[in-house]
């Protein structure tokens, strides 16, 4: 493995975290994909392509942290309790980053 793609890995890794994070301040756990994108720019300098964060939203879907349906065109996400356990640390999840490993 290239140095790359282990930084492309950690990326991906730290992106899933801060969505997961970002979820889990949401009064009702929601948020669309474009609002994610938007987010992971601004607050964690992450700028990827609307691909990309599809892409992190369907992984985080098969780990089971996250259900995705789609308003229309745009999908929407929802925490789960996995997710939300995960982010207490009450559970380890492979894929994403550990908060405690970026406070």
């Amino acid at each position: 493995m290239s140095g790359g793609t282990d930084l492309a890995g950690a990326i991906a890794a730290d992106a899933r975290l801060f969505i997961l994070r970002e979820l889990a301040g949401q009064v009702d756990g929601h948020l669309n994909a474009i609002s994610l994108r938007r987010v992971l720019e601004i607050r964690y300098g992450i700028n990827r392509s609307p691909e990309w964060v599809e892409t992190q939203l369907h992984a985080l879907r098969e780990l089971g942290v996250i259900e995705l349906s789609a308003g229309g065109q745009i999908i929407i996400a929802h925490i789960l309790p996995l997710g939300r356990h995960f982010l207490a640390e009450r559970s380890v999840v492979a894929g994403i980053t550990l908060p405690s490993d970026v406070e």
